[in-house]
This record gives structure tokens, C-alpha cells and sequence, in this order.
């Protein structure tokens, strides 16, 4: 290589880390551009909303009457009129007490504990529970105990292992008292030793994960349970998961959870039902959390707890058991009683502070095992704990922004310059499918986006059918992935495009959706349930609830799975579009959509919502207005698709929404409780 070569060589290294650095500067600028952006508009909402409220006009005296009277005329606007307001304040009295029937109420009946510990189960499985104790109120050890003894289930072993220093040596005395007496008391379910509670003094505290690795060596069984040493099991919790390993071969198995205070059960701060496996929502969150339960064979693939975790080890291991486990299943009943006390992380995560870096470092580490990289974990407003992840964009492929118009050029014209304007993502291309307009100043329009290099109309002359619109529009798109955008939407988030992207551009993803508000600011879309509302079709959660509000469990502050999402602002790769032969036309007017979704979960794909990328939704000012007027044709119209959608996915609508929880009612978007008797609460 001659000097001239070399200095070529040299001299292009340069410019390319240059251009990297560059790259890289810019990205950085971006992103802190649509920080700013964010948090300005989230202060100017608040603001506006301020300015515009006549509370602070008055007098001090009066403002908290007014206070109260103006949120009761939100609340009766907001439910359509006072007896929706009434009922919705009854039911939320019903709630309040419906909550006894999973606390003390929810306990077997004498005759069910004996039918229950006399069944025969085609197989003998044996349950190791383990306990790591670590200075543990005698009250709570003691109560911890006797929630495992009084299983109906009795093939078990509880393995305690002891890491408590001297001042607290009443802790041996009470496990060795409870492990004599069992030894004594205990049936003979087929196991081939007698002593069930097993303990350990571990001299020297090895942390949480590594006085749970005491607890592995101790276990026999063939599932192993996970049970925090201050929590109580309900009696029928070992008899549930004991039907599932039976009837479903499941090798993990989760249940549903609340957290109480005080001496009673029934004192419940929060009662946490949750999804069937979503793997994105365990990114986010440990929404698993208790009671985990898994085949104890998973631990030669996974390992045992890292102590580098401590604080958040639950959350590592379950991440790791997920990743090697082949059948997971979700137990929709309250079996877990965590309870919140003084130096719980139920009570207040700040107690252990550590956890919250070893729940960040337990997500990096599994998504780097799952191949990605360059990612950010940032902790969101719900909770330290929940996550928003900034997933890297792996290119910069090209969107077809899809949108169907007819009329309406005041909608048309704010949709495409805010996208224009506002988007940080340029490598687009707009596509207005024209369908039957009339107003001269429509062609106007089109005649000047046109103009523009990144827009282009086509002319759609059939009847209206949304489907088939869209799929003409898609037949002119020449990018990698689709946008079905309305024309009565407006963008306000910068980067809405990437946060869309960086799901969609993952192969277990098929379709990507994003929040979307009223004018006002409260929730049009944040994911679809399916069997949700009175046509017992599809239907929206957390339906009108204002901006700032957290969401079920936080739901609102990070991105999830879900079932469907809507078509008024949904991403889908042009390939799995083709491949699934678009939208299918036989729902004209809606849950098209839906549909999609559905077909997309048929193929073993997920569909993700995304609270980060945020657009207004001007609903209903254009097709569709006359659905709430029942005589209308379009009513009729929805009518008659909702049967067609209620036929062709009947299974799927009896199966339940797996992303929602059956004790949840399908006649209100909040998770509202249904009542004892299965039916709503009003």
C-alpha cells in the first residue's frame, strides 16, 4: 500500500466517524427536542386547563364548594346525564364492597376443604415452597406458616431458609416449633418423606437471592413456588395451580393479587388482576410479581437468583422462566395476599431504593439476551418501577402515511400539516385515498398537496366502505410499513413515527397503535378489548378518562399488548398487510380493524399499544356521525357487521379478551368489578 492509498483510507475513516458523530449529535438533539416538547405541552395543557377553570375566580371562602360542585357537573357530563352519574357512583359503592368476596369471604367452606383435599389428581406432583426469612415479625412467620398448613392441596414442602440476625433468634424457635408439629399432624399424600417444613440457619445473610439459592437446594418437589416471608397464601391457591399443571400441562403459572394492611385481609389498598402472558407488558412492569410458580426442571435452562438483582430478583427470574417455558398460564382468581407494612416494597419502593436499579438492570439484561440493543429504560410517572423502554430503530424505512378522505378540507388540511410540520421522521410518504367528494374546495386542496413531493392523491369512485379504501390505497404504497391514519386527527408528538417504529419493526409484532385524545384532552383510544361494551364486540379502555390520570395499574404509562387496536392511527408492515390480504371488505363501516388484529393474534403475532406517541382524534366529524342515532343507516349498517363480527370470532369472544381479566365487566371501559354472581354491578 503506497502513502497515497493509505492517507485515501485514513482521510474516509475520518469523515465517516465524523459523520457518525454527527449522526449521533443529532439524534441526541432530537430527542431532547421532543423531551422539551413533551413537557411543554403537558405544562400548557395544565395551564389552559387552569386559566379556563372559574374556581380561582372566586373568593377563597367559597372555592372548595365550587371545587366540588363543578367536578360532580364533569362527572354527570361525562357519564351523559345524571342517572349514568348515579349508577356510576353506585357501582363504585358495589366495588367497594364487592372486595369482601375476595378477602375472608372467598375462604372455603369446611365441606369444600374436605372435597378439595380428597380429590384424586391423575398425577402426584409435590410443591416446594420456598421462603427466604430474614428477621421476620413473629406475627407475620407465624401467620406465613399457617396459610401454607391449611392448603387444601397437600403435597408440599416449605423450605425456610434463615439469614436473621441474633437479635431476631425467635425466628429458628418458631419455624423449628411449626416443623416438629406438622411432622406429627401431617396426612400421607404420597410423598416419600413425612417432614414438609424444612429449615436452615444460614450464618452469615447472604442477601435475598442468595437465601433463596439456600431454599432451592433444600427443594425436592416438581414445581417450586415463590413466596415472600411476611405474605399469606389463600387455601385453594396450591388446589388451583395443581388443576392447571393437570389439565393444561402448564409448566408456569401466575395468579392474581392484592395487597392489604393491618391484621385483616379483608383491608385491601389494591386488588391486581392482571393480563394472560404479555411479554411487553413484563418488560414494563413485574406485573407476574406473586404467586409465581414453575417446573422445578425450567432452573437447569435458567439458573438460579443473581444476586447482582437483589431487590428486584423476582423480576430477573421471572424474565429468565418466561424465556425457556412453554406453556404459561394465568389463574384469573385472588390467591396472593401481599402485605403492605413498614420496610415493604408494597408500601413504598423507596424503602429499597436499590430496586428500583436492579429492576432496570434485570430488563437490560433480558432484552440483551433477546438480541437488542441500544435501548433506554427510563422510569415513567405511575411508579419508579414501571418502565417506558426506547427501543433503537434498526433503519430508516420508508411509511405510507394511508387517508381516506371525502370532504371535510379543515380536518384534511390539520392532519397533514401537523404531520408535515410536527413529524421528526421525514423519510414518508402521504397517500389521500379521495372517495366521493363534492366541494370544489376539496380538488382545491388536492391540488396543492399535490404539489408536494411526499404527497400523493388516488381516486377510490366506489361506494363507501372503508376496507376496501383502504386497501386501494395500499395497493399505491411503496414504503415498508403502513400508517391507517384518519383525516380527523392531528399529531403531537414529534416522534410519533418512531415510537410506532420501534415496535413494528420487531418480527413478533404485527400491528402498533397509539394514544389518542378528544379535543379536551380525555382518552378517545388506549388499546381495544374485545367482548367490551354493549354490543359485546370490541370496545376501548380507559374510555374518556382525563390525560393525567395513571390508568388501571398504571397502564396509561407504558406500552403494552393488546388485542387490537384501532384503525384511526395504526402502523402494520406492507408485508404482513399484503400477506393477510389487507382489511377485510366485508366490514364497511367498522371493526375492520379489529378484525385485523384478530387475524394478526391468529398468526401468532402481537399487537402492541403505545402510550408515547400521542395524536387528537376529532371523532366523528366526518363518516359515522349518525351511529348513536339508531334509526340512521349507518347504525343499522354497524348493526348488522357487529353480528357478522360476533359470528366469525365467536370463539374467540367467548374465550375473553386474554389481555383484560374475566372478573373485570365488559359494560364499562375502567375496569369496573363484576359482582358476586357474576353479573355487572349495575
Amino acid at each position: 500500500m503506497n502513502q497515497k492509498e493509505e492517507y485515501d483510507i485514513q482521510l474516509s475513516q475520518y469523515y465517516k466517524d465524523l459523520y457518525e458523530r454527527e449522526v449521533s449529535k443529532n439524534s441526541e438533539l432530537m430527542e431532547a427536542l421532543v423531551a422539551a416538547e413533551a413537557k411543554s405541552a403537558d405544562l400548557t395543557y395544565k395551564l389552559d386547563k387552569l386559566r379556563n377553570s372559574l374556581i380561582w375566580k372566586c373568593i377563597y371562602p367559597f372555592r372548595l364548594v365550587w371545587s366540588h360542585f363543578k367536578n360532580a357537573i364533569i362527572r354527570v357530563r361525562r357519564y351523559g346525564n345524571p342517572k349514568n352519574f348515579i349508577r356510576k357512583v353506585q357501582s363504585k359503592m358495589i366495588e367497594r364492597r364487592a372486595y369482601q368476596s375476595y378477602g375472608t369471604e372467598s375462604l372455603p367452606a369446611p365441606d369444600e376443604i374436605k372435597k378439595q383435599r380428597e380429590t384424586k389428581f391423575p398425577q402426584n406432583i409435590k410443591f416446594s415452597i420456598l421462603v427466604p426469612l430474614y428477621n421476620t415479625p413473629e406475627k407475620f412467620l407465624r401467620e406465613m406458616i399457617e396459610s401454607v398448613i391449611a392448603q387444601t392441596y397437600q403435597n408440599w414442602e416449605l423450605c425456610l431458609a434463615d439469614g436473621s440476625d441474633k437479635e431476631h433468634a425467635y425466628v429458628e424457635k418458631v419455624c423449628k416449633e411449626y416443623a416438629d408439629k406438622d411432622a406429627i399432624d401431617a396426612p400421607l399424600v404420597g410423598a416419600k418423606e413425612k417432614i414438609r417444613i424444612k429449615y436452615r440457619a444460614i450464618h452469615e445473610n447472604l442477601g435475598i437471592s442468595g437465601n433463596t439459592n439456600v431454599c432451592f437446594e433444600m427443594a425436592t418437589g416438581d414445581y417450586i413456588g415463590l413466596f415472600d416471608h411476611d405474605d399469606l397464601l389463600h387455601p385453594e391457591a396450591l388446589y388451583e395451580y395443581m388443576k392447571v399443571i393437570c389439565e393444561e400441562d402448564s409448566d408456569y403459572i401466575y395468579c392474581d393479587e392484592t395487597t392489604f394492611k393491618g391484621n385483616s385481609i379483608n383491608h385491601m389498598i389494591t386488588l391486581h388482576f392482571k393480563p394472560d402472558f404479555a411479554i411487553d407488558n413484563l418488560r414494563a412492569n413485574n406485573y407476574i410479581c406473586h404467586f409465581s410458580v414453575f417446573r422445578a426442571s425450567l432452573l437447569e435452562k435458567t439458573g438460579l437468583f443473581r444476586s447482582e438483582y437483589d431487590g428486584s430478583q423476582d423480576h430477573d427470574m421471572i424474565l429468565r422462566l418466561v424465556a425457556v417455558a412453554e406453556k404459561i398460564y394465568h389463574i384469573p382468581k385472588v390467591l396472593y395476599y401481599w402485605r403492605s407494612h413498614a420496610g415493604s416494597v408494597a408500601a413504598n419502593i423507596n424503602v429499597k431504593s436499590y430496586a428500583i436499579d436492579a429492576a432496570k438492570g434485570a430488563v437490560t439484561a433480558h432484552l440483551q439476551a433477546c438480541g437488542f440493543e441500544g435501548f433506554k429504560i427510563e422510569s415513567t410517572r405511575a411508579f419508579e418501577t414501571i418502565f417506558r423502554i426506547r427501543y433503537k430503530l434498526l433503519s430508516k424505512p420508508k411509511i405510507s402515511i394511508l387517508i381516506p378522505n371525502k370532504d371535510h378540507v379543515d380536518d384534511l388540511r390539520r392532519c397533514i400539516e401537523s404531520i408535515l410540520q410536527k413529524s421528526s421522521y421525514d423519510n414518508i410518504e402521504i397517500i389521500i385515498i379521495e372517495n366521493n367528494s363534492a366541494e370544489d374546495d376539496t380538488f382545491v386542496c388536492y391540488e396543492e398537496y399535490q404539489k408536494h413531493p411526499a404527497v400523493q392523491v388516488v381516486t377510490y369512485s366506489g361506494n363507501f366502505n372503508y376496507a376496501k379504501i383502504i386497501n386501494f390505497g395500499a395497493s399505491f404504497a411503496t414504503g415498508e410499513y403502513l400508517i391507517l391514519l384518519n383525516n380527523d386527527t392531528e399529531v403531537i408528538t414529534r416522534n410519533w413515527i418512531e415510537e410506532l417504529l420501534m415496535y413494528a419493526q420487531r418480527q413478533d409484532v404485527g400491528a402498533v397503535g397509539c394514544m389518542l385524545y378528544y379535543e379536551d384532552y380525555s382518552i378517545q383510544h388506549a388499546g381495544i378489548v374485545i367482548g367490551l361494551g354493549a354490543h359485546r364486540t370490541a370496545g376501548h379502555t380507559h374510555y374518556k378518562m382525563e390525560k393525567e390520570n395513571l390508568g388501571y395499574m398504571g397502564r396509561l404509562c407504558y406500552a403494552q399488548n393488546v388485542s387490537a387496536v384501532t384503525g384511526a392511527c395504526m402502523m402494520t408492515s406492507k408485508e404482513l398487510f399484503d400477506e393477510l390480504h389487507g382489511l377485510s371488505e366485508e366490514f364497511a363501516v367498522a371493526l375492520n380493524d379489529v378484525d385485523y388484529c384478530l387475524r394478526i393474534r391468529e398468526k401468532g403475532l402481537l399487537n402492541v399499544f403505545t402510550p408515547f406517541a400521542e395524536l387528537f382524534h376529532y371523532e366523528s366529524r366526518s363518516r359515522g356521525l349518525d351511529l348513536k342515532d339508531v334509526s340512521s343507516i349507518n347504525a343499522k349498517r354497524y348493526d348488522t357487521e357487529a353480528e357478522l363480527f360476533r359470528q366469525k370470532w365467536k370463539k374467540v369472544i367467548e374465550a375473553g379478551d386474554p389481555y383484560y381479566n374475566a372478573n373485570f365487566s365488559l359494560d364499562y371501559s375502567n375496569y369496573v368489578l363484576k359482582g358476586n354472581d357474576g353479573k355487572n354491578l349495575v
